[in-house]
């Protein structure tokens, strides 16, 4: 128990020493550069079956920068529909919201 204590303490005292923490920010993170303009995803491919829709990328804040994340194929969810991911103008930043199953009315 000793020693794992002890390699716990020397992984997590080198990452705080190491002066690089890359950690993603996650949804509703608010920072104050723009995204850039999304890359056209000009391969797509062929739905794996019938009804599946394509779910566009999207920019995530990791690490102190941006970072895509490519699109996907998604089976709908029947009485829901899927609200995209987008950045909002947040003040003087920009606020980080991510695609969600909305409940249709």
């Amino acid at each position: 128990m000793k020693l794992i204590l002890a390699a716990v303490a020397a992984l997590t005292l080198s990452a705080a020493l190491s002066g690089c923490v890359v950690t993603p920010v996650g949804y509703g993170a608010v920072v104050t550069e723009a995204p850039p303009a999304p890359p056209i995803e000009a391969v797509v491919g062929v739905a794996p079956s019938p009804g599946y829709f394509w779910m566009v990328g999207g920019y995530t804040w990791v690490g102190g920068r941006y970072v895509w994340e490519r699109g996907h194929w998604a089976a709908p969810r029947p009485g829901y529909r899927w609200s995209p991911h987008a950045w909002r103008r947040a003040g003087n930043g920009w606020r980080d919201e991510g695609g969600r199953w909305e409940r249709m009315r």
